[in-house]
């Protein structure tokens, strides 16, 4: 039995790796209006027949994940009566599918016009 454990623990993590590999890559540009209680971002997402359906965003010390708004086409946006706190991690899901996880892209101190 224990066996069994360890070719599903395997087969599990190759299927993980395979899946990272396959990912398509993503970018996140801050754009204007940004500021410290607003973030608005082009988000490209380079996987030919597929675009973001959902984006999420969570602060730097909190566990929680605030739903941005899509604003435009690649445009995704979210507002604060408060600070955000950065650097930020997202997560999405694409109309196709696919999730992801992308830990501390957008730094605390981020410019408008870069990409991460």
């Amino acid at each position: 039995m224990a066996s069994s454990s360890k070719m599903l623990t395997v087969a599990v993590l190759a299927v993980l790796f395979i899946g990272a590999m396959c990912a398509a890559p993503v970018e996140f540009t801050v754009e204007k209006g940004s500021d410290e209680k607003n973030l608005t971002l082009s988000i490209k997402y380079n996987k030919e027949g597929d675009s973001m359906a959902e984006v999420e965003l969570k602060e730097h010390g909190s566990n929680e994940w605030l739903a941005l708004k899509k604003d435009g086409n690649s445009v995704w946006e979210i507002k604060s009566d408060k600070p955000l706190k950065g650097p930020f991690n997202f997560r999405f899901v694409s109309k196709k599918g696919m999730r992801n996880v992308f830990d501390d892209v957008v730094p605390a101190d981020f410019k408008v016009g870069t990409t991460y």
